[in-house]
């Protein structure tokens, strides 16, 4: 499955309403609203296979211990299952593949990018009762499980091996060049989660311009969170422009020239520039 084929028009739009529903509950469901994405990706994911997607989370959360401890052992039942039992892990190739980000990819093929397999380790711990929580390490997602003055981390990506505070520490400084600062240890809200998925979709697109389609998606889902850059509102304009629809390309850059003539009139200028170029195009 290396091109999925994107879903029709009408149920791309009823996929999107329940998307952006699910996202401005008090509580949103972060398998259900990763499930919506690798929907409107696949168009071969129905809600029958949505259905059977969740269900396995729940048959994977049965095989755990009931309750086996403290973080420490929730996390080592976690890595016996996923990582040693069933085999849930990353390779370098995974960043590669638009599947690496589309969980019920990732739960048929058992690789994923270390965000996707965290949403796995975190969906099958959250349904057996334990206390886990994503934490968004730079350039390199991994689980937690317990309080904070307890935290024991563990790394999807490798299968979910115990991580040591120097662990961490290495993972960022290779990320960042900098050190770990406590701030990135707080848990990632499931929308944050799944605002970065989707900036991986859109990462991916972007070194294939000839899937400008799935670049598109991407950013209309984004686009659905409460909160979002208004930088996005510009790249889904000079998206449009790039797939040959002009007008609302157009439509929607003089949109954004307005939010940010107010901040940056420079900027606000140049983009009504890009606007009228776009109009022309249709001449």
């Amino acid at each position: 499955m290396s091109h999925p084929h994107p879903p029709p028009p009408e149920r791309s739009i009823e996929l999107r309403r329940r998307f952006a529903e699910e996202a401005r509950c008090e509580r949103p469901d972060l398998s259900t609203l990763c499930l919506l994405v690798g929907a409107e990706a696949d168009g071969a994911l129905d809600d029958d296979g949505l259905d059977a997607a969740q269900m396995e989370l729940d048959r994977l959360a049965g095989q755990l211990p009931f309750r086996p401890g403290g973080p420490r052992s929730w996390a080592v039942s976690l890595r016996e299952l996923l990582g040693d039992r069933l085999g849930f892990r990353g390779t370098p190739g995974d960043y590669q593949r638009l599947e690496s980000s589309l969980l019920h990819e990732v739960l048929r093929r058992r690789r994923g990018l270390p965000i996707l397999l965290s949403v796995v380790w975190m969906e099958v711990a959250r349904r057996a009762g334990a206390p886990v929580y994503g934490l968004a390490l730079p350039g390199h997602f991994v689980v937690g499980f317990g309080e904070p003055e307890e935290q024991v981390l563990a790394d999807p990506f490798d299968g979910g091996r115990a991580m040591t505070g120097a662990d961490a520490e290495l993972l960022v400084a290779g990320a960042t060049g900098a050190s770990l600062h406590p701030s990135m240890l707080v848990p990632a809200a499931p929308l944050e989660v799944v605002a970065r998925i989707l900036n991986n979709v859109r990462a991916w697109a972007a070194a294939r311009p000839e899937r400008s389609d799935v670049a598109l998606w991407a950013v209309e889902l984004a686009l659905l969170l409460p909160s979002h850059p208004a930088r996005l509102r510009y790249e889904r304009a000079q998206l449009l422009v790039q797939r040959g629809d002009f007008v609302e390309g157009a439509v929607e850059l003089e949109a954004y020239a307005e939010v940010v003539a107010a901040v940056d009139p420079g900027a606000s200028a140049r983009v009504k520039q890009q606007a009228h170029a776009a109009r022309a195009m249709l001449n």
